[in-house]
């Protein structure tokens, strides 16, 4: 028969395991509080309980996937093979090697702490990339829709609003149905690469940040040529060696890459979140464009996507980062959506969403309730996280 630790035993072990994270959170903090007038908005969340509170908790998820190899005393996929490891309960024994599963064992003897632990960096990677993305979509198009309006206005407003109003589950799924996800060989002559739906979609998202920082680079530094030729040599290079091993999978060194799941779950997230990220950047360059600075660059000469990039964009930061914090607590909910459906990362992966499909069939059970609990509450508390950070820079941006 297995043994097991008691109740408090877990939680004690529980805390005391992330003693790195613990460790880093202090440092930071203490770090950071004697600048903290150098910050700005930031370093004025130490007088917001609610703003303080949601940085320790998004700074215990960012460490604890830092750390996560020091954490977790298992790797995601290690299963164990003694008897009763198969959704065994919070606190049981490794019998073979003295391993204490803290949070039970999955239905594949798996240790449920270790894969909450590594599938955080799961989460924190694909969420914030892809809302970076999005970011830079919705900004680019946003921008001069709201700055000319006109016809292009009309047109990429329409084009949201659609997006927007399309079921997003549904679109998801049509994103991963075989027929549509599955790849097939072009012949471009020289070279052959993979192409279907999301690759596409992936190609032309990816290619945006490329074009933002280059129109950045060259509306800065336009008259200074030597430092908009290295700029825009460094942003190429290495934009183009990263597009390509993102979207193609055809990087010539080899390190660059992302599986075909993780490249659908990008374009689908992506797709789903620029509409309102341009939606927010169109109505606060409308109003911006009244403020006197961008009369007196106008009158200056000021190219309008300077106007844009170095003007207005730089005075929305405010909106701007407090939304990007709310949008990434939403796509980490998507992230766990697309994992409960089955329609994210790859089946054995340890992200939260998938961990909580794998265990929703047990959850009819009090005994088997902890295969899909820890990794929820992960995914509630890491939301709860960024929407209280969020509450906290808008509190402090409003006393500006």
């Amino acid at each position: 028969m297995p043994e097991y630790i008691g109740t408090g035993e877990i939680i004690l072990q529980s805390i005391t395991r992330f003693w790195p994270t613990w460790l880093a959170i202090g440092v930071t903090l203490a770090v950071a509080y004697p600048i903290r007038e150098r910050l700005g908005v930031f370093g004025r969340l130490y007088g917001s309980w609610i703003g303080l509170a949601g940085v320790v908790i998004v700074l215990f998820w960012v460490f604890t996937a830092i750390f996560a190899d020091l954490i977790a005393v298992m790797g995601p996929l290690e299963q164990s093979f003694s008897p009763g490891m198969k959704k065994g309960a919070p606190g049981i024994i490794d019998g073979q090697n003295g391993i204490i599963f803290l949070w039970g064992g999955d239905n594949l003897a798996r240790d449920i702490f270790s894969r909450v632990v590594h599938g955080c960096r799961v989460v924190l990677i694909v969420a914030p990339a892809a809302t970076l993305i999005a970011y830079m979509v919705g900004s680019t198009l946003g921008l001069p829709a709201g700055y000319f309006r006109g016809w292009s206005d009309a047109i990429s407003s329409f084009l949201a609003n659609l997006i927007l109003a399309f079921p997003v589950i549904l679109l998801f799924y049509l994103l991963v149905t075989p027929e549509v996800r599955t790849p097939i060989d072009v012949n471009l002559g020289f070279f052959t690469i993979p192409w279907s739906i999301p690759i596409g979609m992936a190609a032309l998202f990816f290619m945006f940040p490329i074009v933002f920082l280059c129109t950045m680079w060259f509306t800065k530094y336009e008259s200074n040529k030597r430092k908009l030729i290295t700029y825009l040599a460094v942003t190429l290079v290495l934009g183009l060696w990263i597009y390509s091993g993102l979207v193609f999978s055809s990087d010539p060194f080899g390190v660059i890459k992302m599986d075909p799941n993780t490249l659908n779950v990008f374009a689908a997230v992506i797709l789903g979140s620029s509409p309102g990220v341009y939606r927010i950047v169109r109505g606060l360059t409308m109003d911006i464009m009244t403020r006197d600075y961008v009369a007196a660059a106008q009158t200056r000469g000021e190219r309008p996507w300077y106007i844009m990039l170095w003007e207005i964009l730089p005075n929305a930061r405010g909106p701007l980062i407090v939304d990007f914090c709310l949008r990434i607590g939403y796509t980490t909910i998507l992230l766990g959506t697309l994992g409960f459906f089955g329609l994210g990362l790859q089946p054995e992966s340890p992200d939260w969403g998938s961990m909580i499909n794998h265990g929703r069939p047990f959850v009819r059970l009090a005994t088997t309730a902890h295969l899909a609990l820890f990794p929820a509450l992960a995914l509630m508390s890491l939301v709860l996280g960024l929407n209280l950070l969020a509450d906290g820079l808008r509190e402090e941006s409003l006393k500006d």
